[in-house]
């Protein structure tokens, strides 16, 4: 499992694991009952603190991805993507709304602000 990390970024670290972590799922590369890396290993691939690995795996669990299985380790959860999927869309929807209403105030026509969203997606 390969997790990049970047001091530079504005996202804790364990967010950023947490983060790749769940794209992983979703995108089929983790799938359900696949294991994990115990925290301490990833910690150690990582050079992070134990601590940084555990908080990324506990929000992981309190979001639904995975589960602990106490003495064995943790694991991708078996579950319903679509679910987790539309979950996901409804919070870049929320975000999107915000990013609207801040458009709409600085007087951004939709057509730049589709060319700004095109340009940093990727596209």
């Amino acid at each position: 499992m390969d997790i990049i990390l970047s001091n530079s970024s504005d996202e804790p670290i364990y967010a950023q694991i947490a983060t790749q972590i769940k794209t992983l799922i979703m995108n089929g590369t983790l799938g359900a009952g696949d294991a994990l890396p115990s925290m301490r290993t990833l910690a150690t691939q990582l050079r992070i603190s134990v601590i940084t690995t555990k908080r990324a795996y506990e929000e992981l669990e309190r979001d639904g991805f995975i589960e602990t299985v106490a003495g064995k380790g943790c694991f991708v959860k078996m579950q319903n993507t679509d679910f987790l999927r539309e979950g996901q869309m409804r919070m870049v929807e929320n975000m999107l709304e915000k990013v609207c209403e801040q458009a709409r105030i600085c007087n951004l026509s939709a057509d730049e602000l589709k060319e700004m969203i095109d340009l940093m997606y990727g596209g």
